[in-house]
């Protein structure tokens, strides 16, 4: 390990790991006790369901539906189907189509041994898996085609029109000015739709429907452009909501390089019951780990309702945690884009240095996860004079403290969606600092007991702490209690929570197991 800068405590460091190793383990045990009408509709369209029923209601949903007013649910989906495999000798996706017309009660049939439903499984559990395989090692293939992966921040812009056509054309300009990874915002409440709307759209609102026609559409035309500049141009959307293993799910088959997955933003923002997304998030993070893909959690998010000097150290508690999370579903380091940002008040005093010494750390305690740094977004007023220069210092931050996933500030934050040109001026100033500053963090070094390495230790002595409370209460009640972002939920509150069941005797996901083995490029 190199040298830290900040003269950072590293027993301390081991033992905020292992206060957040605890609690994912406890959790994990819950976990591993239940399913969700999330888990098993990602389970139907990895076994090859798609498409809708007469009412425009996605199949998965038919089926996962049909299985919970039976009863069948608690035994899983996989089962119930591959069942009925072996007893019409039809495939999943005609299975689906039979019980959509009322034609076939999954639940009805005789029940066959536990080796032949596993043996009719097998061939369409390989060759999703193999399908998921092949989209990664296309990415790696164009990454090492066109000279390797670039050093240096990525730098990530939002496209977010309604329309994805629109957004094509927005994404494939922004690419051309610079920018390594576009990322589509969903509409407005996506993450609170209890199902995955089908096919291409053009209304969304503040945003555009995170469907697997849309991310087709988007990957394709990345794909032309990348080609035509020769370099690789990273897609990003959203798994986090009601939907999470399933948006991942559709996410892995269609190439999406970067996803936003995180429960505990859907717990805190969006209300989201927290049994159900503790649930949903962990096979959601099995399948992105297979598929090469890096998440993106949300602890910038608390600094938006939480004041970024004093409660600092709840971000570093939560990366800590998301690692641990992480981890237990088989997503490497490399593939953990930890969240932070800088929302420090511009009026407070040395609150620059307070931004570098929290950078440094996040940097220095997770050095192999590509970090996802957020611009200043509270703070900025509409002045877009000032709002530049309040993005060129956070532009500095990343560069000197190498932060990989870098979101770009906007000079018009909170005055209206970027125009094409104010998202061009963004790229300029972004790869002005990080051309004239390159190596400027590996040159400096941080003064002896001084403000930032004061201020780091403080932070981390808090989240240590915190972690060891959070061990003591678990985190259902942590989240009770509003510790993080000063938001209280109440364990069965919330939505979603009629969609979580406990596990039969019997109960299999055939997905789970090969994808725990580790990442498909492993």
């Amino acid at each position: 390990m190199l040298e830290s800068k900040l003269n950072l405590d590293f027993k301390l460091v081991e033992q905020a790991r292992a206060h957040a190793s605890r609690v994912a383990d406890d959790t994990q045990r819950f976990i591993d006790g239940c399913t969700t009408v999330a888990v098993e509709r990602t389970i139907c369209r990895l076994l090859g369901i798609d498409g809708v029923d007469a009412s425009d209601v996605p199949l998965p949903n038919v089926v996962v539906e049909h299985l919970l007013d039976k009863g069948g649910l608690p035994q899983g989906a996989a089962f119930w189907i591959g069942n009925a495999m072996v007893e019409t000798g039809k495939d999943p996706q005609a299975i689906a189509e039979a019980v959509a017309k009322d034609e076939l009660d999954l639940t009805a049939l005789p029940v066959h041994g536990e080796g032949d439903i596993h043996a009719a499984l097998d061939p369409i559990v390989e060759a999703s898996l193999a399908k998921i395989r092949a989209r990664r090692k296309r990415r790696e293939d164009f990454i090492a085609a066109h000279g390797g992966e670039k050093d240096g921040p990525w730098i990530y812009l939002i496209v977010a029109t309604g329309n994805i056509y629109e957004d094509v054309v927005q994404a494939t300009a922004a690419a051309r000015q610079g920018a390594d990874v576009i990322a589509v915002i969903r509409t407005t409440g996506q993450s609170l739709l209890d199902y995955v709307p089908y096919g291409a759209t053009t209304e969304g609102f503040g945003g555009t429907y995170a469907t697997q026609e849309n991310f087709r559409l988007m990957r394709e035309a990345m794909d032309k452009v990348g080609e035509e500049l020769g370099r690789y141009i990273r897609v990003c959307n959203y798994c986090s909501g009601l939907c999470m293993p399933e948006i991942a799910a559709m996410g892995a088959f269609e190439g999406l390089d970067v996803m936003l997955n995180d429960a505990l933003y859907g717990i805190l923002f969006r209300d989201i019951n927290m049994q159900r997304t503790l649930v949903d998030q962990s096979f959601s993070r099995a399948i992105n780990a297979y598929a090469g893909v890096v998440i993106n959690t949300g602890e910038d998010n608390y600094l938006t309702t939480a004041d970024a000097v004093e409660e600092a150290h709840t971000v570093l508690a939560s990366q800590f945690l998301n690692e641990a999370f992480a981890l237990r579903a088989g997503l490497p380091e490399e593939q953990m884009g930890l969240g932070h940002a800088f929302e420090i008040d511009p009026d407070v005093e040395n609150g620059f240095l307070y931004e570098l010494a929290q950078a440094e750390m996040a940097r220095e305690i997770f050095p192999n996860a590509p970090l996802k740094y957020m611009p200043p977004t509270k703070f900025m007023t509409g002045n877009i004079f000032r709002g530049h220069v309040q993005d060129a210092l956070f532009n500095m931050v990343t560069i000197l403290t190498h932060q990989k996933i870098h979101l770009l500030g906007m000079m018009t934050e909170a005055i209206h969606t970027p125009f094409l040109s104010d998202r061009f001026l963004a790229i300029q100033n972004a790869q002005y600092i990080f051309r004239t500053m390159q190596d400027l963090g590996s040159e400096i070094v941080f003064k002896e007991g001084g403000i930032m390495q004061t201020r780091a230790a403080d932070v981390l002595h808090k989240a240590t702490d915190l972690l060891g409370q959070i061990e003591q209460l678990g985190i259902f009640e942590t989240l009770e209690r509003g510790i993080f972002a000063d938001i209280k939920r109440p364990r069965d509150g919330g939505k979603g929570l009629d969609g979580v069941v406990n596990k039969a005797a019997g109960y299999f996901n055939p997905f789970l197991e090969p994808m725990m083995k580790g990442g498909a490029g492993k």
